[in-house]
């Protein structure tokens, strides 16, 4: 992934764990992921039009992953349209981006970017949960692990990718634990609440997105 893109990637999801924390409101959020879901479309246009081999193509495509999300959620929360088409989408990255992550570690040999790859998967795996199934009672944890990855996988790895450098296997093993040692708190407590027991509609924060209405079955 462009490291140019990773880092604004990071800020994305910054703003949409403040959103689902209820900290910052839908439409601000959508603007500025219309702004990185359009970089991170041009930028993997661009490396796959100038690719010369399939590896290179291979490595720039999971990036439309990411920028077709930003795009849904700058649409939906600006235009008002609610959640679960984009939370079954958020399951399709999911799965795919655990593809993405066994490719870097075996055809590679970058552990450590597969590490950042089977992060991404987890988290929207998240997403999935919350905005598909409409699961709310699982919104603050995985706010709380937007917030974290958009720092360990994003911002921080695609600073020192512009520094010229690389990010060792050991941090991004550190970081792993890091994330657990912050999120599982929230895991446990939002374990620990009763689900819903009626189908009435609750309000849930779209990740990365808008609050919408979703039917909880």
């Amino acid at each position: 992934m462009s490291s140019v893109g990773l880092t604004f990637v990071g800020a994305a999801l910054f703003v949409n764990g403040l959103l689902l924390l209820g900290k910052i409101d839908a439409k601000t959020a959508g603007v500025f992921n219309l702004f990185v879901g359009a970089l991170q479309t041009a930028i993997p246009f661009y490396l796959i039009a100038t690719a010369t081999t399939t590896d290179e193509i291979l490595a720039a495509a999971g990036i439309f992953m990411f920028g077709f999300t930003y795009l849904y959620v700058g649409i939906n929360n600006l235009a008002g349209f609610e959640g679960p088409g984009l939370g079954w989408y958020s399951l399709w990255v999911s799965i795919m981006a655990i593809g993405f992550g066994v490719a870097n570690v075996v055809r590679f040999d970058d552990t450590a970017t597969g590490l950042l790859w089977f992060q991404w998967s987890v988290l929207w795996a998240m997403f999935f949960v919350v905005i598909g199934l409409g699961q709310a009672r699982w919104t603050t944890p995985t706010a709380w692990l937007t917030l974290v990855l958009s720092f360990t996988t994003c911002t921080i790895p695609g600073f020192v990718f512009l520094l010229g450098q690389t990010v060792p296997v050991w941090v991004v093993a550190a970081s792993i634990v890091l994330t657990a040692l912050v999120v599982a708190p929230h895991v446990v407590r939002s374990a620990r609440e009763p689900g819903p027991t009626s189908t009435d509609p609750v309000e849930v924060g779209v990740a990365p997105g808008q609050p919408t209405r979703v039917p909880v079955g």
